[in-house]
Protein backbone atom coordinates (compact mmCIF):
# COMPACT_ATOMS: atom_id res chain seq x y z
CA UNK A 1 0.00 0.00 0.00
CA UNK A 2 1.27 3.83 -1.27
CA UNK A 3 1.24 6.40 1.35
CA UNK A 4 -0.11 10.03 0.53
CA UNK A 5 0.63 12.74 2.66
CA UNK A 6 -3.14 14.69 3.02
CA UNK A 7 -2.52 18.15 4.11
CA UNK A 8 -5.64 19.69 5.62
CA UNK A 9 -6.34 21.96 7.84
CA UNK A 10 -10.52 20.58 7.95
CA UNK A 11 -10.92 16.84 8.91
CA UNK A 12 -13.65 15.56 11.52
CA UNK A 13 -14.51 16.10 14.06
CA UNK A 14 -13.76 19.11 13.32
CA UNK A 15 -17.51 20.61 12.22
CA UNK A 16 -17.27 22.05 8.78
CA UNK A 17 -18.26 20.56 5.46
CA UNK A 18 -15.20 20.97 4.09
CA UNK A 19 -13.89 17.99 6.51
CA UNK A 20 -16.21 15.74 4.50
CA UNK A 21 -13.74 15.73 1.17
CA UNK A 22 -10.24 15.08 2.63
CA UNK A 23 -12.15 12.51 4.99
CA UNK A 24 -13.59 11.08 2.20
CA UNK A 25 -10.17 10.55 0.80
CA UNK A 26 -8.87 8.94 4.39
CA UNK A 27 -12.00 6.25 4.19
CA UNK A 28 -11.84 4.96 0.37
CA UNK A 29 -8.79 5.51 -0.84
CA UNK A 30 -7.38 2.46 0.28
CA UNK A 31 -9.39 0.71 -1.81
CA UNK A 32 -7.04 1.68 -4.62
CA UNK A 33 -4.07 1.59 -3.43
CA UNK A 34 -3.04 4.37 -1.05
CA UNK A 35 -3.49 4.98 2.15
CA UNK A 36 -3.87 8.98 3.31
CA UNK A 37 -1.67 10.07 5.50
CA UNK A 38 -3.60 13.31 7.27
CA UNK A 39 -1.54 16.30 8.60
CA UNK A 40 -3.55 18.68 10.42
CA UNK A 41 -4.40 21.40 12.89
CA UNK A 42 -5.09 20.75 16.21
CA UNK A 43 -8.87 19.35 16.73
CA UNK A 44 -11.71 20.00 18.61
CA UNK A 45 -12.15 16.39 19.62
CA UNK A 46 -10.14 13.15 19.06
CA UNK A 47 -10.29 11.76 15.60
CA UNK A 48 -11.00 8.45 13.96
CA UNK A 49 -8.81 5.64 15.48
CA UNK A 50 -9.07 3.80 12.49
CA UNK A 51 -7.22 6.90 10.41
CA UNK A 52 -3.93 7.89 10.25
CA UNK A 53 -4.07 11.30 11.72
CA UNK A 54 -1.13 13.61 12.86
CA UNK A 55 -2.25 17.03 14.63
CA UNK A 56 0.10 19.96 15.12
CA UNK A 57 -0.26 23.15 17.11
CA UNK A 58 -1.85 25.98 15.28
CA UNK A 59 -2.64 29.79 15.85
CA UNK A 60 -5.72 31.21 14.43
CA UNK A 61 -5.23 34.71 13.69
CA UNK A 62 -8.77 35.73 14.12
CA UNK A 63 -9.06 33.36 17.32
CA UNK A 64 -8.78 35.98 20.17
CA UNK A 65 -11.41 38.08 18.45
CA UNK A 66 -13.42 34.76 18.69
CA UNK A 67 -12.76 33.98 22.56
CA UNK A 68 -13.19 37.73 23.56
CA UNK A 69 -16.49 37.56 22.07
CA UNK A 70 -17.11 34.65 23.64
CA UNK A 71 -17.92 32.65 19.89
CA UNK A 72 -17.62 29.38 18.27
CA UNK A 73 -14.18 29.53 16.89
CA UNK A 74 -15.19 26.84 14.16
CA UNK A 75 -17.99 28.97 12.80
CA UNK A 76 -18.11 31.98 9.96
CA UNK A 77 -16.99 35.48 12.41
CA UNK A 78 -19.58 37.73 10.32
CA UNK A 79 -22.49 36.00 10.78
CA UNK A 80 -21.91 35.03 14.76
CA UNK A 81 -20.80 39.22 15.43
CA UNK A 82 -23.99 40.09 13.11
CA UNK A 83 -26.42 37.78 15.30
CA UNK A 84 -24.82 38.99 18.51
CA UNK A 85 -25.61 42.96 17.89
CA UNK A 86 -28.53 41.32 16.57
CA UNK A 87 -28.23 42.74 12.87
CA UNK A 88 -31.22 41.72 10.70
CA UNK A 89 -29.92 43.13 7.25
CA UNK A 90 -27.53 40.92 5.02
CA UNK A 91 -25.40 43.44 4.33
CA UNK A 92 -24.24 46.12 6.82
CA UNK A 93 -21.52 48.37 7.83
CA UNK A 94 -20.42 45.66 10.04
CA UNK A 95 -19.15 43.14 6.89
CA UNK A 96 -17.21 45.97 5.67
CA UNK A 97 -15.30 46.96 8.73
CA UNK A 98 -14.26 42.98 9.69
CA UNK A 99 -13.94 42.28 6.05
CA UNK A 100 -11.31 45.09 5.91
CA UNK A 101 -9.65 43.92 9.48
CA UNK A 102 -9.54 40.82 7.68
CA UNK A 103 -8.07 41.99 4.95
CA UNK A 104 -4.88 42.99 6.98
CA UNK A 105 -4.53 40.66 9.58
CA UNK A 106 -5.78 36.95 7.94
CA UNK A 107 -3.14 37.04 4.70
CA UNK A 108 -3.45 34.98 3.23
CA UNK A 109 -6.11 33.73 5.73
CA UNK A 110 -6.57 33.32 9.53
CA UNK A 111 -5.45 29.68 9.41
CA UNK A 112 -1.36 31.61 8.31
CA UNK A 113 -0.30 30.38 12.08
CA UNK A 114 -0.54 26.62 11.44
CA UNK A 115 1.77 26.97 8.76
CA UNK A 116 4.96 27.05 10.91
CA UNK A 117 4.33 23.91 13.11
CA UNK A 118 2.82 22.01 9.91
CA UNK A 119 6.27 22.09 7.74
CA UNK A 120 7.94 21.03 11.07
CA UNK A 121 5.62 18.03 11.18
CA UNK A 122 6.05 17.49 7.31
CA UNK A 123 9.54 17.09 7.27
CA UNK A 124 9.63 14.72 10.35
CA UNK A 125 6.69 12.75 8.18
CA UNK A 126 8.69 12.85 5.03
CA UNK A 127 11.78 11.61 6.50
CA UNK A 128 10.46 9.19 8.84
CA UNK A 129 7.98 7.70 6.52
CA UNK A 130 7.83 6.09 3.12
CA UNK A 131 5.29 8.88 1.12
CA UNK A 132 4.96 8.51 -2.44
CA UNK A 133 3.26 11.74 -3.23
CA UNK A 134 0.81 14.37 -1.13
CA UNK A 135 -2.21 16.41 -1.44
CA UNK A 136 -3.04 20.00 -0.51
CA UNK A 137 -6.37 20.74 0.30
CA UNK A 138 -7.72 24.13 0.66
CA UNK A 139 -9.31 26.55 1.80
CA UNK A 140 -7.56 28.21 3.71
CA UNK A 141 -4.47 28.62 0.88
CA UNK A 142 -2.07 27.88 4.09
CA UNK A 143 -2.50 24.17 3.00
CA UNK A 144 -0.85 24.78 -0.44
CA UNK A 145 2.08 26.81 0.81
CA UNK A 146 2.68 24.41 3.36
CA UNK A 147 2.97 22.02 0.51
CA UNK A 148 4.89 24.30 -1.65
CA UNK A 149 7.66 24.64 1.12
CA UNK A 150 7.88 20.39 1.64
CA UNK A 151 7.74 20.37 -2.30
CA UNK A 152 10.84 22.32 -2.32
CA UNK A 153 12.77 20.57 0.17
CA UNK A 154 12.08 16.90 -0.50
CA UNK A 155 10.76 17.10 -4.50
CA UNK A 156 7.95 14.97 -3.49
CA UNK A 157 4.73 14.98 -6.66
CA UNK A 158 2.23 16.80 -5.41
CA UNK A 159 -1.78 17.25 -6.24
CA UNK A 160 -3.20 21.11 -5.37
CA UNK A 161 -6.87 20.34 -4.72
CA UNK A 162 -9.00 23.38 -4.36
CA UNK A 163 -12.61 23.25 -2.85
CA UNK A 164 -13.18 27.00 -3.65
CA UNK A 165 -10.92 28.49 -6.14
CA UNK A 166 -8.23 30.75 -4.26
CA UNK A 167 -7.79 34.47 -5.89
CA UNK A 168 -10.39 33.51 -8.25
CA UNK A 169 -12.59 32.94 -5.96
CA UNK A 170 -16.42 34.18 -7.49
CA UNK A 171 -16.34 36.33 -4.02
CA UNK A 172 -13.16 37.46 -3.19
CA UNK A 173 -13.94 39.42 -0.12
CA UNK A 174 -10.49 42.04 -0.29
CA UNK A 175 -9.69 44.54 -1.96
CA UNK A 176 -8.15 45.00 -5.62
CA UNK A 177 -4.30 45.70 -3.89
CA UNK A 178 -4.44 42.76 -2.25
CA UNK A 179 -5.55 40.87 -5.05
CA UNK A 180 -3.22 41.97 -6.91
CA UNK A 181 -0.38 40.70 -4.42
CA UNK A 182 -2.11 37.36 -3.42
CA UNK A 183 -2.14 36.27 -6.45
CA UNK A 184 1.71 36.42 -6.85
CA UNK A 185 1.95 34.71 -3.89
CA UNK A 186 -0.67 32.16 -5.84
CA UNK A 187 1.32 31.67 -8.92
CA UNK A 188 4.53 31.04 -7.45
CA UNK A 189 3.44 28.72 -4.62
CA UNK A 190 1.31 26.25 -7.56
CA UNK A 191 4.37 26.66 -9.62
CA UNK A 192 6.29 23.87 -7.91
CA UNK A 193 2.57 21.61 -8.28
CA UNK A 194 2.32 18.49 -10.13
CA UNK A 195 -1.20 18.98 -10.81
CA UNK A 196 -4.02 20.87 -9.92
CA UNK A 197 -7.74 19.93 -9.36
CA UNK A 198 -10.86 21.58 -8.59
CA UNK A 199 -14.25 20.35 -8.14
CA UNK A 200 -16.34 21.16 -11.23
CA UNK A 201 -15.72 21.67 -14.97
CA UNK A 202 -16.01 25.28 -14.89
CA UNK A 203 -13.89 25.75 -11.74
CA UNK A 204 -11.07 23.77 -13.16
CA UNK A 205 -11.83 25.92 -16.61
CA UNK A 206 -11.15 28.70 -14.32
CA UNK A 207 -7.85 27.54 -13.08
CA UNK A 208 -6.90 26.22 -16.32
CA UNK A 209 -6.76 29.76 -17.75
CA UNK A 210 -4.27 31.22 -14.60
CA UNK A 211 -2.17 28.14 -14.07
CA UNK A 212 -1.56 27.80 -18.13
CA UNK A 213 1.39 25.29 -18.05
CA UNK A 214 -0.47 23.06 -15.10
CA UNK A 215 -2.55 20.22 -15.82
CA UNK A 216 -5.61 20.61 -14.40
CA UNK A 217 -8.69 17.65 -13.86
CA UNK A 218 -12.20 17.86 -12.35
CA UNK A 219 -13.14 15.52 -9.47
CA UNK A 220 -16.50 16.91 -7.49
CA UNK A 221 -17.42 16.51 -4.18
CA UNK A 222 -19.58 13.95 -3.11
CA UNK A 223 -21.45 11.39 -0.43
CA UNK A 224 -20.15 9.22 1.98
CA UNK A 225 -21.95 5.32 1.16
CA UNK A 226 -21.94 5.03 4.49
CA UNK A 227 -24.52 7.74 5.26
CA UNK A 228 -26.65 6.60 2.49
CA UNK A 229 -30.64 6.51 3.69
CA UNK A 230 -31.33 3.02 2.81
CA UNK A 231 -33.78 2.36 5.22
CA UNK A 232 -36.08 5.53 5.25
CA UNK A 233 -37.92 6.53 8.30
CA UNK A 234 -41.13 8.44 9.00
CA UNK A 235 -41.78 11.52 7.10
CA UNK A 236 -43.00 14.34 8.81
CA UNK A 237 -46.87 15.14 8.84
CA UNK A 238 -46.70 18.17 7.49
CA UNK A 239 -45.39 19.69 4.11
CA UNK A 240 -41.50 20.23 5.47
CA UNK A 241 -39.20 22.07 3.57
CA UNK A 242 -35.52 22.02 5.49
CA UNK A 243 -32.05 23.39 4.89
CA UNK A 244 -29.41 22.80 6.64
CA UNK A 245 -26.34 24.00 6.99
CA UNK A 246 -24.95 28.23 7.03
CA UNK A 247 -26.54 30.30 4.52
CA UNK A 248 -24.33 33.33 3.03
CA UNK A 249 -26.14 36.60 2.87
CA UNK A 250 -25.96 38.34 -0.37
CA UNK A 251 -24.58 35.18 -2.13
CA UNK A 252 -27.99 32.79 -1.52
CA UNK A 253 -31.29 33.32 -0.42
CA UNK A 254 -34.69 31.47 0.38
CA UNK A 255 -36.42 34.24 -0.83
CA UNK A 256 -37.78 33.01 -4.00
CA UNK A 257 -39.17 30.14 -2.17
CA UNK A 258 -40.64 32.45 0.24
CA UNK A 259 -42.62 34.47 -2.50
CA UNK A 260 -43.57 31.05 -4.39
CA UNK A 261 -44.83 30.30 -0.98
CA UNK A 262 -46.86 33.34 -0.08
CA UNK A 263 -48.34 33.65 -3.38
CA UNK A 264 -49.37 29.99 -3.52
CA UNK A 265 -51.06 30.16 0.31
CA UNK A 266 -52.65 33.51 -0.96
CA UNK A 267 -54.54 31.91 -3.71
CA UNK A 268 -55.53 29.02 -1.64
CA UNK A 269 -53.67 26.45 -3.35
CA UNK A 270 -51.87 25.75 -0.21
CA UNK A 271 -52.83 25.29 3.25
CA UNK A 272 -50.35 27.33 5.75
CA UNK A 273 -51.08 25.35 8.11
CA UNK A 274 -49.69 22.34 6.78
CA UNK A 275 -46.59 23.99 5.84
CA UNK A 276 -43.21 24.38 7.59
CA UNK A 277 -40.19 25.44 6.24
CA UNK A 278 -37.34 24.22 8.52
CA UNK A 279 -33.68 25.77 8.87
CA UNK A 280 -30.58 24.18 10.92
CA UNK A 281 -27.28 26.41 11.03
CA UNK A 282 -26.27 29.27 12.58
CA UNK A 283 -29.37 31.37 13.10
CA UNK A 284 -29.61 34.88 11.25
CA UNK A 285 -32.21 37.37 11.81
CA UNK A 286 -32.06 38.54 7.85
CA UNK A 287 -34.03 35.05 7.23
CA UNK A 288 -36.61 35.96 10.24
CA UNK A 289 -37.13 39.93 8.45
CA UNK A 290 -37.60 38.26 4.96
CA UNK A 291 -40.13 35.63 6.56
CA UNK A 292 -42.06 38.64 8.34
CA UNK A 293 -42.00 40.28 5.12
CA UNK A 294 -43.67 37.67 2.82
CA UNK A 295 -45.91 36.82 5.67
CA UNK A 296 -44.15 33.94 6.97
CA UNK A 297 -43.94 34.09 10.41
CA UNK A 298 -44.14 30.90 12.18
CA UNK A 299 -43.81 28.90 8.92
CA UNK A 300 -40.27 29.56 8.27
CA UNK A 301 -38.53 28.27 11.53
CA UNK A 302 -34.87 28.59 12.78
CA UNK A 303 -33.62 25.99 14.93
CA UNK A 304 -29.87 27.20 15.33
CA UNK A 305 -26.46 24.47 14.98
CA UNK A 306 -27.43 20.93 15.64
CA UNK A 307 -24.97 18.20 15.58
CA UNK A 308 -23.94 16.61 12.51
CA UNK A 309 -26.19 13.55 13.39
CA UNK A 310 -29.65 15.03 14.14
CA UNK A 311 -29.02 17.43 11.32
CA UNK A 312 -28.90 14.24 8.55
CA UNK A 313 -32.02 12.36 10.36
CA UNK A 314 -34.12 16.31 9.89
CA UNK A 315 -32.93 15.63 5.87
CA UNK A 316 -34.19 12.00 5.55
CA UNK A 317 -37.88 12.83 7.35
CA UNK A 318 -38.50 15.90 5.26
CA UNK A 319 -40.55 16.13 2.26
CA UNK A 320 -38.31 18.55 0.58
CA UNK A 321 -34.96 19.45 1.13
CA UNK A 322 -34.06 23.19 0.20
CA UNK A 323 -30.88 24.51 -1.90
CA UNK A 324 -31.02 28.17 -2.38
CA UNK A 325 -29.06 28.40 -5.08
CA UNK A 326 -25.87 31.28 -5.50
CA UNK A 327 -27.14 34.83 -6.69
CA UNK A 328 -24.21 35.11 -9.36
CA UNK A 329 -24.19 33.71 -12.76
CA UNK A 330 -19.93 33.30 -12.45
CA UNK A 331 -21.02 30.73 -9.86
CA UNK A 332 -22.24 28.32 -12.92
CA UNK A 333 -19.49 25.99 -11.51
CA UNK A 334 -19.81 25.77 -7.93
CA UNK A 335 -21.16 22.74 -5.99
CA UNK A 336 -22.85 23.52 -2.69
CA UNK A 337 -21.19 20.53 -0.40
CA UNK A 338 -25.10 20.51 0.83
CA UNK A 339 -26.06 19.05 -2.74
CA UNK A 340 -23.65 15.70 -2.04
CA UNK A 341 -25.32 15.42 2.02
CA UNK A 342 -28.56 15.71 0.42
CA UNK A 343 -27.91 12.85 -2.12
CA UNK A 344 -27.22 10.43 0.43
CA UNK A 345 -30.48 11.29 2.64
CA UNK A 346 -32.05 10.09 -0.58
CA UNK A 347 -35.29 12.74 -0.59
CA UNK A 348 -35.90 15.19 -3.16
CA UNK A 349 -34.33 18.36 -3.39
CA UNK A 350 -35.83 21.57 -4.57
CA UNK A 351 -32.79 24.31 -5.87
CA UNK A 352 -34.45 27.75 -6.16
CA UNK A 353 -33.61 31.08 -7.82
CA UNK A 354 -29.69 31.57 -8.94
CA UNK A 355 -29.16 30.93 -12.97
CA UNK A 356 -28.57 27.61 -14.36
CA UNK A 357 -25.37 26.30 -13.01
CA UNK A 358 -23.67 22.53 -12.46
CA UNK A 359 -26.69 21.95 -9.97
CA UNK A 360 -29.24 22.14 -12.56
CA UNK A 361 -27.46 19.25 -14.61
CA UNK A 362 -26.42 17.35 -11.24
CA UNK A 363 -30.33 17.16 -10.41
CA UNK A 364 -31.15 16.39 -14.40
CA UNK A 365 -28.54 13.88 -14.26
CA UNK A 366 -29.29 11.68 -11.19
CA UNK A 367 -33.42 12.79 -11.15
CA UNK A 368 -32.71 13.86 -7.72
CA UNK A 369 -34.86 16.73 -7.53
CA UNK A 370 -35.85 20.16 -9.44
CA UNK A 371 -34.66 23.40 -9.82
CA UNK A 372 -36.45 26.30 -10.26
CA UNK A 373 -35.01 29.41 -11.03
CA UNK A 374 -38.47 32.34 -11.76
CA UNK A 375 -40.93 33.15 -9.60
CA UNK A 376 -43.45 31.22 -11.90
CA UNK A 377 -41.13 28.03 -12.18
CA UNK A 378 -40.68 27.89 -8.39
CA UNK A 379 -44.73 28.51 -7.86
CA UNK A 380 -45.69 25.40 -10.31
CA UNK A 381 -42.98 23.51 -9.07
CA UNK A 382 -43.86 23.51 -5.12
CA UNK A 383 -47.59 23.36 -6.60
CA UNK A 384 -46.90 20.26 -8.17
CA UNK A 385 -44.90 18.63 -5.24
CA UNK A 386 -47.96 19.77 -2.93
CA UNK A 387 -50.54 18.20 -4.71
CA UNK A 388 -48.76 14.67 -4.45
CA UNK A 389 -48.08 15.34 -0.56
CA UNK A 390 -51.73 16.34 -0.17
CA UNK A 391 -52.99 12.93 -2.12
CA UNK A 392 -50.42 10.11 -0.71
CA UNK A 393 -49.13 11.67 2.29
CA UNK A 394 -45.50 11.87 0.88
CA UNK A 395 -43.12 13.50 -1.80
CA UNK A 396 -41.85 10.47 -3.87
CA UNK A 397 -37.87 10.26 -4.10
CA UNK A 398 -37.18 9.35 -7.95
CA UNK A 399 -33.43 9.23 -8.24
CA UNK A 400 -31.43 7.41 -10.36
CA UNK A 401 -29.31 5.48 -8.27
CA UNK A 402 -26.59 4.51 -11.32
CA UNK A 403 -26.16 7.80 -11.61
CA UNK A 404 -26.04 9.19 -8.05
CA UNK A 405 -23.38 6.76 -7.07
CA UNK A 406 -20.91 8.64 -9.90
CA UNK A 407 -21.75 11.45 -7.17
CA UNK A 408 -20.11 8.97 -4.09
CA UNK A 409 -16.48 9.66 -2.03
CA UNK A 410 -15.64 5.88 -3.53
CA UNK A 411 -15.92 7.56 -6.87
CA UNK A 412 -14.20 10.86 -6.04
CA UNK A 413 -10.93 8.42 -4.38
CA UNK A 414 -11.23 6.51 -7.33
CA UNK A 415 -10.30 9.62 -9.20
CA UNK A 416 -8.05 10.86 -6.80
CA UNK A 417 -5.66 7.28 -6.91
CA UNK A 418 -5.92 7.64 -10.82
CA UNK A 419 -4.12 11.13 -10.73
CA UNK A 420 -1.71 9.72 -7.68
CA UNK A 421 -0.67 6.46 -10.08
CA UNK A 422 -0.06 9.06 -13.16
CA UNK A 423 2.53 10.58 -11.24
CA UNK A 424 5.86 10.88 -11.56
CA UNK A 425 8.17 8.99 -9.25
CA UNK A 426 9.33 10.80 -6.29
CA UNK A 427 13.06 11.91 -7.01
CA UNK A 428 14.16 10.38 -3.33
CA UNK A 429 12.44 7.36 -4.14
CA UNK A 430 13.33 4.37 -1.51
Amino acid sequence: MKRVLVITYHFPPRPTVASLRPLGLARYLPEFGWEAVILTAALPGKPDPHFNVIETQYHDSLGFGKRLLKLDSQSPLIAQVKNKLKIRSEKSPLDFILAAIGEITAYPDPQKGWQRFAVEAGEDILRQQNIKAMISTSPPATSHIIAKRLKDEFRIPWVADFRDLWTQHYYYLYGPLRKVIERRLELNTLSAADMLVAVSQPTADDLRSLHRQKPVHSIPNGFDPAEVNTTPGNLTDKFTITYTGNLYPGKQSPEPLFAALRDLIAEGSMNASAVEVRFYGIESGWVDKQAERYGLTGIVRQFGIVPREIALNKQRESQLLLLPKWNDAQQRGNYPAKIFEYLAARRPVLAVGGFPDVVDQLLDETKAGVSGQTGEEIKALLLRLYQEYKLTGAVSYAGDEAETSKYSHREMAKKFAAILDSLPAHINQR
